[in-house]
């Protein structure tokens, strides 16, 4: 294990904290996707399945149960806990626009076909498109508030610290997975944007506020 996965599971357990953290102080769910969380719950379920059948560390199996934990107390305080506060009409994603396509892509392009394997498959291409949701939700009420966009910050520091984790394993261990790779940098792409206007409103105090749709 190298410092860049070290630190890129630190930013993404600190992007959960952060949505945690603003829903329990504000008591409110205000401003944050709800389906993107379903997603997210759905990718550390059919990724986590090995816990069952194959134990590669303690510092690995530990995290994986607080990531499956921490993504279905996020859903549970967002559709039981707060949800009066949900805003429902602006989380119109439609999941099957993403589901559908990630499906039968884990079934056609996979290491080797068998379940566990299609599963895990399943959740690496799933967490690439598992945020528009939430970009979508922004883009429709045309701000967002400055936890979320926090949140949003180290999530996708998460995925490009996996990039240069990725990138040290092939140079010390000559190893390449083409599947999370693609993914992983399809996922950072979708937030170049977000990325430019965090370092260039919230970082300056303003607010983040995207144009409306037409």
């Amino acid at each position: 294990m190298n410092i860049f996965r070290i630190l890129g599971d630190v930013s993404h357990l600190l992007a959960i904290i952060i949505l945690l953290l603003k829903m329990v102080k504000s008591k409110s769910c205000a401003g944050i996707s709800g389906k993107s969380q379903i997603l997210f719950a759905l990718v550390f379920t059919t990724r986590y399945l090995d816990l069952f059948t194959n134990f590669i560390s303690v510092y690995n199996t530990v995290m994986k149960v607080i990531f499956l934990i921490c993504a279905y107390v996020t859903v549970y305080m967002i559709y039981v806990k707060f949800r009066k506060t949900f805003d429902s009409e602006n989380d119109s994603f439609r999941l099957e626009f993403l589901l559908v396509p990630v499906t039968g892509l884990s079934f056609l392009e996979n290491h080797s076909f068998t379940p566990l394997e299609i599963l895990w498959t399943f959740s690496i291409y799933l967490e690439s498109v598992a945020i528009l949701p939430q970009l979508f939700m922004i883009s429709k009420t045309g701000e967002a508030e400055t936890i979320t966009t926090h949140y949003l910050f180290f999530l996708g520091l998460y995925r490009a610290l996996y990039i240069a984790n990725w990138v040290w394993r092939y140079h010390t261990e000559n190893f390449y997975d083409q599947i999370a790779v693609v993914s992983g940098v399809v996922q950072t792409i979708f937030y170049c944007d977000f990325f430019y206007l965090y370092v260039t409103k919230v970082l300056k105090g303003k607010k983040l506020s995207l144009p409306m749709p037409v």
